[in-house]
């Protein structure tokens, strides 16, 4: 069922975590948008399908099919699902607030 996580609108997210990280599978209808927020997990973004209007430390960045982006601990960041995507995040250490 859908559900809300930090603004972002997603469908059928599957979320795993570990000792050390925490991996998560998005599914983002066109139009979602995330507000700006920092955290203290480092973050690998990584795009499987669509378009990503990704922003960190407020610059624009638009992100395809394959593109990769590192957040590092505490910087602000923010995005908007251009088309619907599908994106992958890894954190660490892991997140205890998602799934």
């Amino acid at each position: 069922p859908p559900r809300s996580t930090q603004g972002v609108s997603s469908a059928a997210s599957d979320v795993y975590k570990r000792q050390d990280f925490t991996w998560v599978y998005w599914e983002i209808e066109k139009g979602a948008s995330l507000q700006e927020h920092n955290h203290v997990n480092e973050q690998l973004m990584h795009v499987i399908e669509g378009e990503f209007e990704f922003s960190i430390q407020g610059k624009k960045n638009i992100c395809k099919k394959g593109s990769t982006f590192l957040i590092p601990s505490n910087v602000p960041h923010s995005g908007k699902a251009i088309t619907d995507c599908i994106l992958m995040d890894v954190f660490s250490p892991k997140r205890d607030d998602l799934g």
